[in-house]
């Protein structure tokens, strides 16, 4: 039951206890830059620090003053939210700066067209829908250039023109035959053969630890078991693979292809052409893993992606979700390590916390105009939602880039702090992890304790959730761990950490530190 309404709880219970038994279950009632605002028992506002960022949503803080006057003044003249179909100038402009950015960071001058949307997961999963529909109409358009040449083949010999040799028959395994006889059962083994790709499921790449979503597809693209394979039956089958292993690629690349012959008369004699069958449908990659627990891809992997996607033909797709608007110190953070997208998908941070907007970009050299008339999302590329990021891209530019120099040098601050705690705690700080303003703390294995509090808390994947709640209560901050590494905790706030908030950190997980190190969960301060 909600006591402050006596109403039975319907709105995610199951979710609101699990938070209760860290203490996280707590209202926050204003907001402003790097602060939430929650209420004690006298009704006085209780300040918070804000580590977690909206998961990365808020580069430039809750409530920005300069969004917030957009967001103001495109209410008070009655901006449309719903004019569907109809001409968008606001969004072509959204599309047109991200692009001037993109060339910018990739130092390449090909368009990319835009596809907005509403979330990360959308953006992701228009990616991928995107990408399959490529991939099916070239299957196509190549599968009809092959029909076609065999019938001037069947034609060519039974003209008198041309001849089935027998190394063609031989090669596809065809008892020896002449004339008609020969080109009729070459057209029916190719056609077999050709159907058999045809039918043939897309692979789906992924990198393991990868977050991508939980819709019914990107879900799917999602390495966490837990949230995949409740779902198993409804989507796509993803093959995972390890950063670091290009041999586990070049064996993808060998055992997961294909061949598709063509018949072509050449000199009076049928032969036969051969044709990679587009059996990738998308590779999936995060330049810096959010939920699996902010670990950066190395610009080595990033290479090592890139060569398997030419050699593929297999686009590789950029979840910008949670890296990109700046984060790291560029609009993409792919393009620090060298990693350029056939597709890029950007959201959170793109709707500067006040609108609900992420977008999929797709190259030229890969888009294609159906999908404007396959795909739509009701509440995509409206005025409000496109207005605010236009503004959130202005702040970004702004006095040549100010924005991303401040978050690599806020972030630089902040992962000095976090060092120094390791430093201090070895045996209990594994690691610190990320670029920018996104990164993460890794705890050693609580699994093992001599603590049933902690021990207890590791085993059921809530050690991070723990930590995090006495955080809150003890130091007034806000953090949570990450989805997929929960002895990972998360911090992303925004460009406005100032030094004074850093030593609030430092301090708070000194404290931390202090209690696990000494096995004292009896010390942890889980309500206030």
């Amino acid at each position: 039951m909600n006591s402050e309404t006596a109403e039975p709880e319907l709105a995610e219970p199951n979710l609101r206890a699990l938070l209760s038994t860290a203490g996280l279950d707590v209202e926050y009632v204003r907001a402003e830059g790097n602060t939430l605002f929650r209420r004690d028992n006298e009704g006085e506002e209780i300040p918070v620090l804000d580590c977690a960022g909206g998961y990365g949503s808020l580069m430039f803080g809750h409530n920005h003053p300069e969004l917030l006057a957009v967001a103001r003044r495109l209410l008070d003249e009655r901006t449309p939210h719903h004019a569907q179909f109809s001409s968008h100038p606001y969004a072509n402009r959204l599309a047109a700066e991200l692009n001037r950015i993109i060339h910018r960071e990739t130092e390449s001058d090909e368009p990319y067209f835009a596809t907005f949307a509403n979330s990360g997961a959308e953006a992701v999963e228009a990616a991928v829908k995107h990408a399959e529909l490529d991939r099916g109409l070239r299957l196509g358009e190549l599968l009809g250039r092959i029909e076609a040449s065999g019938e001037q083949a069947r034609a060519a010999v039974r003209g008198g023109r041309a001849a089935v040799p027998d190394e063609v028959l031989a090669r596809l395994g065809i008892e020896e035959s002449a004339g008609e006889g020969a080109i009729e059962a070459v057209l029916a083994e190719i056609t077999r053969r050709n159907a058999l790709l045809q039918g043939k499921a897309p692979v789906f790449l992924a990198l393991e630890g990868g977050f991508h979503g939980k819709l019914m597809g990107s879900v799917q693209l999602t390495h966490n078991a837990g949230y995949r394979e409740p779902f198993a039956t409804l989507g796509v089958k993803t093959r995972f693979v390890p950063e670091d292993r290009p041999d586990v690629l070049e064996e993808i690349l060998e055992n997961e292809g294909g061949t598709l012959f063509q018949l072509v008369v050449t000199d009076g004699l049928v032969q036969l052409t051969e044709h990679r069958h587009p059996a990738f449908c998308a590779f999936l990659v995060e330049p810096i893993q959010g939920e699996g627990g902010i670990r950066p891809l190395s610009a080595k992997s990033a290479r090592y992606i890139q060569e398997f996607g030419e050699a593929a033909d297999c686009p590789i797709v950029v979840d910008e979700v949670q890296s990109g608007m700046g984060r790291t110190g560029a609009l993409l953070a792919s393009s620090q390590v060298g990693l350029r997208g056939d597709y890029y998908a950007l959201a959170k941070s793109l709707g500067g916390g006040l609108a609900k907007v992420s977008v999929m970009l797709v190259r030229e050299a890969r888009y294609r105009p159906l999908f404007e008339l396959v795909h739509s999302s009701t509440f995509a590329k409206d005025s409000y939602s496109c207005h605010i990021a236009l503004k959130v891209l202005e702040l970004l530019e702004a006095d040549d880039g100010r924005a991303y120099r401040r978050a690599v040098e806020r972030g630089g601050a902040l992962t000095s702090a976090l060092e120094r705690v390791r430093a201090a705690f070895p045996d209990v700080v594994k690691e610190i992890r990320g670029r920018g303003l996104m990164l993460g703390c890794e705890f050693r294995d609580q699994s093992g304790s001599g603590d049933e509090v902690f021990a207890g808390a590791a085993a059921g994947g809530m050690f991070g959730y723990v930590i995090a709640g006495h955080l809150l209560h003890a130091h007034r901050i806000r953090t949570f761990p990450t989805a997929s590494a929960t002895n990972t905790l998360r911090f992303e706030p925004s460009l406005l950490l100032t030094d004074e908030e850093i030593d609030r950190v430092e301090r708070a997980l000194t404290d931390v530190c202090g209690i696990l190190r000494d096995q004292a969960s009896h010390r942890l301060v889980t309500s206030s």
